[in-house]
Formats: structure tokens, C-alpha cells, sequence
């Protein structure tokens, strides 16, 4: 699915312009890394290519397959039949923590089925089968009929993404996915990020605070600063001197991020180290 996005802009209470016209094309199958410091316009572009935020009046429009999410500040009023082609991963996982994680899995699927079974959970043998395949593909099957607060803070993060492939979504937005979860637990969900990406050519564009998780798993990475794009290409190109003149102080903000998925700190490679790897594979 083609997602496209012309002259987005979003200005929020005290003129605070979160996107500045920001014009960005992505395409089915792409695995995409948005990067920034806080405030950059990451979440809000997200929010927006979700439907779940709308622009300003006069602040551009953003099509899925030729069928508009939002024009000049209108979000479509038939959002739901576009957004169940979305799947989105939220940072605090956004599931209901009294509710089984089979459950929680499951209303990924509310799009397809009758609202009264919806407003029951009453879901039938092959959703429950398809659902606890979904929770099988991301590891954690084991833990299906516990509570999801039981979950830790990963395993959380991946039955989101098994909602997603219950969803069928065909797209994937994910929010800072890894922000609160340790090194091994991050590696995970990015991994599993990946495995959808690569074996359902789900189009997968995740928000990052960290350069070498970019790196690693996305081959191209859109960079914001103060709400515009200020670099679309490679992950492979970018350079540490690259992101300095790009984010001026703002980078060591993101270079010191970028220790995420790495080994030890007296064994951390550079972004240089990961660079050179990506242009020895190439």
C-alpha cells in the first residue's frame, strides 16, 4: 500500500508548529526509521497518518492507497474502514490489563466482525485460533490466557504487534516502541518489527530515539527536527558529523541514545562501527 503525504502542517495552542509542511511518500513493504530528539514531530506525524490527530485547515492531506485519511484539517468520515488497513503500536502498549493477552490480541479483529459479539468478546474458534497463532509468531503463546498487566513491559510490546497481525493491517506505526524496555527486550520487539515486515510485506515505520537501531533494522531512516523533514535516504549514509549538522546540540541527544540493542558500554560500537557493517552487506 502506497502512503502518501503532501504539505502536512500542524500548529498547535501558542503557535507551537509541531509539523511544518512535510511532504513524505512511503512504499508497501518499506521497513522506515523516524528519528529525532523529543519534541521533533515524530508521535505527532504517527498520530496523524493514523487518523487520530487531524492538521491544521490548511494543512495538506494524506492519502492510503489513493483513499484520502485526512485533507486540510478533515479527517475522512469513513476513517474506521481506512484505519483497519493500520495497525498502530503505541509506547505504553495500550492494552487493558485486566483482559487476557488472547483477548487483548483479539480486538484487533473488531473491524471484521458483528458489533454485538464485539460488545461480548464473543469471538468464534477460528479468531481464537487465529490469535493465538498471531501470539505464537511473536513468542509469547505461552502467556495467552494471563492477564496482560502480568506481561512484562516487552512482552507487552509484542502482543500489541500480535493485534496488529490479527488486524492484517498493512500497515504498521509504531511509537517509540522500545523507549521503556531493556536492551534484550528492545532487540525483541525490533526483531519482531522486522520478522512482519520481511515475511508478511507489511510496511512497518517506527519513531526511534536511538541512530543505531536505524541503522540495524531499517534501510531508510526520515530524520525531523522542529517539525520538517531534514533528511530522507539510507540509513547506510548517515554519519555522525551528518546528524551533528542536521541537529546541532540536539544530536548528542540521539547519538547517546543510540546504545539500545548494543553489548556492554565498554564494548559499544560507534555509529560509524554500524555504518561500515550495513555498507559490507550492501
Amino acid at each position: 500500500m502506497m502512503l502518501e503525504i503532501k504539505g502536512l502542517s500542524k500548529t498547535f495552542r501558542g503557535g507551537f508548529k509541531a509539523l511544518n509542511h512535510v511532504s513524505l511518500s512511503f512504499k508497501s513493504g518499506e521497513m522506515v526509521a523516524l528519528i529525532g530528539a523529543s519534541g521533533s514531530g515524530k508521535s505527532t506525524l504517527l498520530r496523524h497518518l493514523s487518523g487520530l490527530m487531524s492538521a491544521d485547515i490548511d494543512g495538506g492531506e494524506i492519502h492510503l492507497d489513493g483513499q484520502p485519511v485526512q485533507q486540510n484539517g478533515v479527517i475522512n468520515r469513513n476513517i474506521r474502514a481506512v484505519r483497519a488497513n493500520i495497525g498502530f503500536v503505541f509506547q505504553q502498549f495500550n492494552l487493558v490489563g485486566r483482559l487476557p493477552v488472547l483477548t487483548n490480541v483479539l480486538t484487533g479483529g473488531l473491524s471484521r466482525i458483528p458489533l454485538w459479539r464485539s460488545c461480548f468478546k464473543l469471538f468464534t474458534a477460528e479468531e481464537k485460533a487465529a490469535g493465538l497463532a498471531a501470539l505464537a509468531r511473536v513468542g509469547i503463546s505461552a502467556h495467552a490466557y494471563k492477564r496482560a498487566s502480568a506481561l512484562s513491559g516487552g512482552q507487552q510490546q509484542r502482543a500489541a504487534i500480535a493485534r496488529t497481525i490479527v488486524q492484517k493491517a498493512r500497515i504498521v506505526l509504531a511509537d517509540e516502541p522500545i523507549a521503556s524496555l531493556d536492551p534484550e527486550s528492545a532487540r525483541r520487539v525490533m526483531q519482531t518489527l522486522a520478522d512482519i515486515n520481511r515475511e508478511d510485506g507489511t510496511t512497518v515505520i517506527v519513531s526511534l530515539h536511538q541512530v543505531d537501531v536505524a541503522l540495524r533494522f531499517c534501510a531508510r531512516t526520515v530524520a525531523l527536527s522542529n517539525g520538517r523533514v531534514v533528511y530522507d535516504g539510507p540509513s547506510s549514509a548517515l554519519t555522525e558529523q551528518m546528524l551533528r549538522d542536521l541537529y546541532g546540540t540536539e544530536a548528542d541527544d540521539i547519538i547517546s541514545g543510540s546504545n539500545t540493542l548494543t553489548r556492554p558500554k565498554s564494548d559499544v560500537p560507534t555509529i560509524f562501527d554500524a555504518t561500515r557493517a550495513l555498507a559490507a552487506v550492501a
